[in-house]
C-alpha cells in the first residue's frame, strides 16, 4: 500500500502542492485550502489528498471527464498525454497537462445541466491516489509526465469534446443571438474567427532578433492566413496591431507584408482553415479530429538504456590537453618552479604565467620575417581559490630582480592609463585579475567612458611593429608616439562570468579573436608553499640575458628599438603554409554562412600560431632562436584548439538579449547530457524559470528546429522530454 505522506512528497518534488481532504471524500479538510502550501510531514496519515491545480503547481491542469461519452471520445479530441488517471469504475477519466494561463471551464448538458467535461485549473483541486473514493475504490496515483500544451489550444479541444458529446446525444443547441439575415450571420462568424485569431496570436511567443525571429513571425502569419483562413489584409492588420508591438525589434510594414505574402503562397502541411474549422460551431463534430493541434512526438528509449549518444554534439574540443603545456627551455623552467612552490599548483596557470613572462622578455627585441612580435593576450579561466596569485608573483619577482619592475602593471582602470604606462617604458606586462568584471563594466557603461579599453588593447595588439600615437592632452605642444609598443596581457577570470560578460560586438570586432583563452580546470592538491622570491639562478640568468639584449647594438631600447629576425626553417615554412590553407578554408565556410564571429576567429588563427611558434623558439634557445617544424606543429595544434574551443563556448554563452540567453542555457543543458535528452521535469528544475517563460523558450527552439519533443520510456509511464534535433 502506498504511504500517503510519501506520495505527497513525490508530488511536491514535481512542483505540485497537495491539500488534505477528509477521509473517503473530495472535500478539503480546511476552508483555507486554496492558500495552503503544506509540507508532507504535516499531512494526516489517514485521509485523502488532492493536488492544487493551476498556477500554484506550475500550471498543472486536469481535464475531468464526467461522463462515459466524454471518456469514449477523449482520444479523438484531446491532445495526447502520458499522464492519465482514474479509478476502477471510471478508468482514464482524468487527463493531465501543463497549460500556462489555463482558466477553469465547465461544460454541461444544455438539456439537464449534468456535467460533461471540466477543464480544471487555478482555484480548483483534484483528488489523486492513494486516496479512496466514497464508494471504496482507490484512485490511481499521478505517475506519468503531463504533456505541455498551449492553454488556448487545450480550452478549444475541451470545448470541442463537449460539443461532440452533445451532438452524439442528439441534442440541438440553437445559436445565441441569431442574426436576422444570412449576411449578418456571416458577419458575426467573421468577427468571431478574428477574435479567436487575435487570442491565438497573443499566445504565440514574440519574435526576438537573433532567436529565430523570422521563423516566429512567419509562423504567426501562417496561423492567420492559412490556419484561420483570414484575408491577407486582415492578417496584416492583426500582425501589425497585436503581434508586432511585442517583437524586439518591431518589424517594418514592408517586412510584415512579405511574411503575409509568403504564408499565402507557400505550400503547407495542414489543410486550409484548420485552426478556424477546429473550433467552428458549424463543423461536423462527429468527424473532427483535434489531435492535429499537436503531433505526438516519437517515443525514445530511457536514457539509462542508451549505449551511445542519439545526436552529434556540436564540436567541442574540451579543455586544452596537458600535452600542449610542453614548451621546452625557459617556459618549462618557470613552470617547474611555479608548480613546485605554489600552495595549490595548477599546470594551466603555471603555463600562462610562464608564457606571459617569455612574451614580455622578448618584446621589442625579436620578430618573424613578417614582423610579427611576441605580444600575446592570455586569459586563464579559473575559479576562486584555484591559485591564480602565485604565477603573477613569480613574474613580478623576476622582473623586479632584473631591474624591469617599472614595466609591471596590475589592473588598468582606463585606456588612458595603459597609454601612459607605455610612454614610460615602451613595453608592459599587465597582470589583471577579474577580467570578466572589466568587460561587464564596459558593457554596462552606456556613456562609453570605458570604451577606450578594448579599443586601445586592439590597436596596441596590431601596432607592435608600428608607431603608436598617444592621445593629445590639454596644453600639450608636441605629439607623443611610442615606437613599436609591446603589451603582454596575463588576465584571469571566472569561466562562467567571463563568457556571460561578452557581447556580440566584442566577438566580431577582433578583441575576442586575439585572446588565448585557457580553461585551467580545478585547483591542484595543496602543498607546503615556497617563496616566489627564491628564484633559481638559471631563470634569473636567462631573464637578465633578455633584459640586456639589444639587437643592432647601441640603439635606444626604450625609444627606437631594432629587432632581431627569427626565421622559419624550410620544413616549418611548409607547415605554416599548410595551416594558413586550412584556416582559409574555414574562413571561407564562415563567410558563406554569414557567420561574423567565426570569420573573425579564423582570420586570426594563423597569426596566433606564428606568434606562439616565435615564443616557443625564444624559450627553446634564447641565444640563437630558430622557428623549427616542431615549434610550428605545436603552435598550430594550440591555435586550432583555441579557435574551436572559443567558437563553441561563444555559441553557448554569448546571447544577443535576455531571451536568447535562456535559449542558449536550454541548449547547453541538453548538450551537457551524454544522451542529448532531458525530461521536461528535469530541465525545468535546472532552468529555474517561470513555466510561462520556459514554454516560450521551448516553443522558440522547436520552431527553429533546434530541439524536438520526445516521449521517454521509463519503468512506469512515458515522460515528455526534449532532444537536440539533428534532422
Amino acid at each position: 500500500m502506498v504511504d500517503l505522506r510519501e506520495q505527497v512528497a513525490n508530488y511536491r518534488q514535481r512542483d505540485w502542492y497537495c491539500v488534505p481532504l477528509r477521509p473517503r471524500s473530495k472535500s478539503p479538510a480546511r476552508r483555507d485550502w486554496i492558500n495552503l502550501r503544506l509540507n508532507p510531514e504535516v499531512f494526516p496519515k489517514q485521509g485523502n489528498i488532492g493536488i492544487i491545480l493551476g498556477e500554484p503547481s506550475a500550471w498543472l491542469v486536469d481535464v475531468d471527464l464526467d461522463c462515459a461519452e466524454a471518456i469514449e471520445l477523449a482520444d479523438q479530441y484531446l491532445p495526447p498525454t502520458p499522464a492519465i488517471t482514474g479509478r476502477p469504475s471510471a478508468p482514464r477519466s482524468h487527463r493531465w497537462y501543463i497549460a500556462v494561463g489555463a482558466i477553469t471551464t465547465k461544460h454541461t448538458d444544455p438539456s439537464d445541466g449534468s456535467m460533461i467535461v471540466e477543464l480544471r485549473s487555478t482555484g480548483a483541486q483534484t483528488v489523486v491516489g492513494p486516496s479512496v473514493h466514497p464508494d471504496g475504490e482507490t484512485y490511481e496515483t499521478l505517475d506519468g509526465e503531463p504533456a505541455a500544451v498551449p492553454s488556448l489550444m487545450l480550452a478549444a479541444c475541451v470545448k470541442a469534446l463537449a460539443e461532440a458529446v452533445i451532438a452524439k446525444r442528439g441534442i440541438s443547441v440553437p445559436l445565441a443571438n441569431p442574426e436576422p439575415s444570412q449576411a449578418g450571420s456571416l458577419r458575426h462568424a467573421s468577427n468571431e474567427v478574428q477574435s479567436r485569431a487575435v487570442a491565438y496570436i497573443n499566445a504565440m511567443p514574440p519574435a526576438i532578433a537573433g532567436s529565430g525571429g523570422h521563423s516566429q513571425t512567419y509562423a504567426a502569419a501562417t496561423a492567420l492566413v492559412h490556419g484561420f483562413g483570414l484575408d491577407p489584409a486582415i492578417s496584416l492588420a492583426i500582425l501589425t496591431n497585436h503581434y508586432n508591438p511585442r517583437c524586439n525589434p518591431p518589424w517594418s510594414e514592408k517586412e510584415l507584408q512579405h511574411k503575409v505574402n509568403q504564408a499565402a503562397t507557400k505550400p503547407h502541411d495542414r489543410p486550409f482553415g484548420w485552426l478556424r474549422d477546429s473550433q467552428s460551431r458549424d463543423a461536423d463534430l462527429s468527424t473532427v479530429d483535434l489531435s492535429k493541434f499537436q503531433t505526438k512526438p516519437p517515443i525514445v528509449e530511457s536514457p539509462e538504456t542508451i549505449d551511445r549518444p542519439l545526436h552529434k554534439v556540436p564540436s567541442d574540443p574540451g579543455r586544452l590537453p596537458e600535452s600542449m603545456y610542453e614548451v621546452p627551455g625557459f617556459v618549462r623552467q618557470v613552470m617547474d618552479f611555479t608548480l613546485a612552490n605554489a600552495p595549490y599548483p595548477n599546470i594551466g596557470l603555471a603555463f600562462c604565467g610562464a608564457m606571459a613572462l617569455q612574451s614580455f622578455l622578448a618584446g621589442r627585441k625579436v620578430a618573424t620575417t613578417g614582423d610579427l612580435r611576441t605580444n600575446i593576450y592570455l586569459l586563464a579561466l579559473a575559479g576562486s581559490g584555484t591559485g591564480k596569485e602565485f604565477p603573477r608573483k613569480v613574474n613580478s619577482q623576476v622582473l623586479f630582480q632584473i631591474g624591469e619592475s617599472r614595466s609591471i602593471g596590475d589592473k588598468f582602470a582606463s585606456g588612458e592609463g595603459i597609454q601612459d604606462a607605455l610612454v614610460r617604458s615602451g613595453r608592459m606586462l599587465f597582470q589583471n585579475d577579474e577580467m570578466d568584471g572589466v568587460l561587464r563594466q564596459i558593457n554596462l557603461d552606456r556613456d562609453n567612458t570605458r570604451e577606450s579599453i578594448p579599443n586601445i588593447l586592439l590597436t596596441l595588439y596590431t601596432s607592435a611593429g608600428d608607431v603608436y600615437p598617444i592621445r593629445v592632452k590639454a596644453n600639450q605642444k608636441d605629439a607623443i608616439y611610442v615606437d613599436q609598443p609591446h603589451l603582454t596581457l596575463f588576465g584571469t577570470a571566472t569561466p562562467q562570468f567571463f563568457y556571460e560578460s561578452l557581447s556580440t560586438r566584442m566577438l566580431t570586432n577582433g578583441f575576442f579573436a586575439r585572446l588565448n583563452i585557457i580553461d585551467v580546470g580545478k585547483r591542484g592538491k595543496g602543498q607546503t608553499p615556497g617563496s616566489a622570491r627564491n628564484l633559481p639562478d638559471d631563470i634569473l640568468e636567462t631573464a637578465k640575458w633578455w633584459a640586456d639584449f639589444t639587437p643592432g647594438g647601441g640603439n635606444f631600447m626604450s625609444q627606437h628599438p631594432k629587432t632581431a629576425t627569427v626565421r622559419f626553417t624550410p620544413d616549418a615554412e611548409t607547415a605554416i603554409t599548410d595551416l594558413r590553407t586550412q584556416t582559409e578554408v574555414e574562413y571561407d565556410k564562415a563567410d558563406d554562412d554569414g557567420d561574423e564571429v567565426a570569420r573573425a576567429a579564423w582570420s586570426r588563427t594563423c597569426e596566433h600560431a606564428k606568434k606562439l611558434a616565435l615564443i616557443y623558439a625564444c624559450s627553446e634557445n634564447h641565444a640563437e632562436p630558430v622557428i623549427s617544424v616542431a615549434a610550428v606543429r605545436w603552435a598550430s595544434e594550440f591555435a586550432l584548439h583555441q579557435t574551436r574551443r572559443q567558437l563553441y563556448l561563444a555559441s553557448v554563452h554569448v546571447a544577443e538579449n535576455p531571451f536568447h540567453k535562456e535559449c542558449l542555457k536550454f541548449m547547453k543543458r541538453l548538450q551537457d547530457e551524454s544522451t542529448g535528452i532531458l525530461s521536461r521535469r528535469q530541465i525545468m528544475r535546472i532552468m529555474k524559470m517561470k513555466a510561462n517563460d520556459f514554454d516560450q523558450v521551448v516553443q522558440t527552439l522547436v520552431q527553429q528546429e533546434q530541439i524536438k519533443s520526445v516521449w521517454i520510456e521509463s519503468k512506469t509511464k512515458p515522460a515528455q522530454g526534449y532532444q537536440i534535433n539533428l534532422d
